[in-house]
């Protein structure tokens, strides 16, 4: 592994999984011009949901951190499936984070904290990005955080 951004990602004991394959009619990425755009990823940690439920009732904030870093982790991987490389990012230019919350739960902005301090960790300013934290009912397979990305590529 040359890659110097996968050589980062094992100092961080992270260690890419396999890309998630679509569970429906999608693709699991898409590039256009310049830029990658993922579709949502779930918190999936050795090929199951590593958390499940709602942020204010089965979960607290920093098991939502865990689970976005793990979304975040599973967007490397689909970035790495669509480049070939992931020395190809130019910057992740913008992430959306959706937060499985109760109406009352409002620190999504923290719970995305996890994504984005992963992903300045793992690709230094490149993993700098613009994001939005939304609170929704609910996400497939009852998942409490679900990530989508747009990554400029070079």
């Amino acid at each position: 592994m040359g890659n110097a951004i996968e050589k980062r990602l094992l100092e961080l004991g992270v260690e890419l999984p396999s890309p998630a394959a679509p569970a429906a009619n999608y693709v699991p990425f898409a590039e256009s011009g310049k830029f990658l755009f993922t579709s949502g990823q779930l918190p999936i940690k050795d090929g199951k949901l590593m958390a499940m439920g709602l942020l204010g009732r089965e979960l607290g904030t920093e098991a939502g951190k865990l689970a976005a870093k793990w979304c975040a982790v599973n967007v490397l991987a689909q970035a790495r499936e669509a480049l070939g490389d992931l020395q190809r990012i130019k910057r992740i230019v913008k992430i959306t984070v959706f937060i499985a919350s109760t109406p009352d739960y409002t620190e999504q902005h923290l719970v995305a904290n996890g994504a984005s301090d992963f992903l300045v960790a793992a690709l230094g300013d490149k993993g700098r990005h613009a994001r939005s934290a939304v609170g929704t009912a609910s996400l497939p397979m009852n998942a409490p955080v679900e990530i989508e990305a747009v990554v400029e590529v070079e």
